[in-house]
């Protein structure tokens, strides 16, 4: 399964078996939590938690739910995709966001914003050995980040859909100052809560 597949596929029923083989075959392993990579995996979340026996953390976008529980009402949480084009109702939905809720989507590689990601990931503009620089990165994807943020006064939060977002969310953070979630920031709940640490010292 590819990533062209799973953001752009048209039927993307078809590659739940695959998913789901490879979440067993981990769960087999003795791994205490499944965790996908790309935040378009929310399409399966609910059909993978169903039939596994331990958490399944399938999307950065699991976060919105929360990020909307903890600011003003009257403000939203921004979702920058990669590209929002690709966002399906089922995306939302199938990890407890409803659909006209406070929340607003961009997309950080909309229109060419971000050419050193297209680099990496993009079939037809990247070269044949994918690479990017880093800084060029970063001041490319805190740009977009800062516009969709300017474009929305009301924004209290903003999650960060893409995998490859999470090395840029402090740069972003200290020009735009809300709260910022992530893959990564995911990543650490996941492992604090299946995996939690001794506590020393006071409390």
């Amino acid at each position: 399964l590819d990533i062209q597949k799973l953001v752009r596929g048209k039927d993307k029923d078809q590659y739940f078996d695959t998913i789901l083989t490879a979440a067993l075959n981990l769960q087999k392993m003795g791994c205490r939590a499944i965790a996908a990579e790309c935040g378009y995996f929310a399409f399966f979340h609910q059909e993978v938690k169903a039939r596994m026996d331990i958490p399944v953390f399938m999307s950065s976008l699991l976060q919105v739910p929360w990020a909307q529980s903890i600011i003003n009402p009257d403000h939203v949480v921004g979702l920058l995709m990669s590209n929002q084009d690709q966002l399906l109702e089922k995306h939302l939905s199938s990890v407890g966001i409803h659909p006209g809720s406070n929340y607003v989507v961009g997309g950080a590689m909309d229109n060419g914003k971000c050419p050193e990601f297209d680099n990496l990931w993009t079939e037809g503009l990247r070269p044949q050995i994918p690479q990017a620089d880093f800084q060029r990165a970063e001041k490319d994807f805190v740009r977009a980040g800062t516009q969709f943020y300017e474009k929305y006064p009301n924004m209290g939060a903003m999650v960060l859909e893409c995998t490859g977002f999470p090395p840029f969310a402090r740069a972003l953070q200290s020009i735009i100052n809300i709260p910022v979630f992530s893959w990564g920031t995911l990543m650490d709940f996941a492992n604090m809560v299946t995996a939690h640490r001794n506590y020393y010292g006071y409390v």
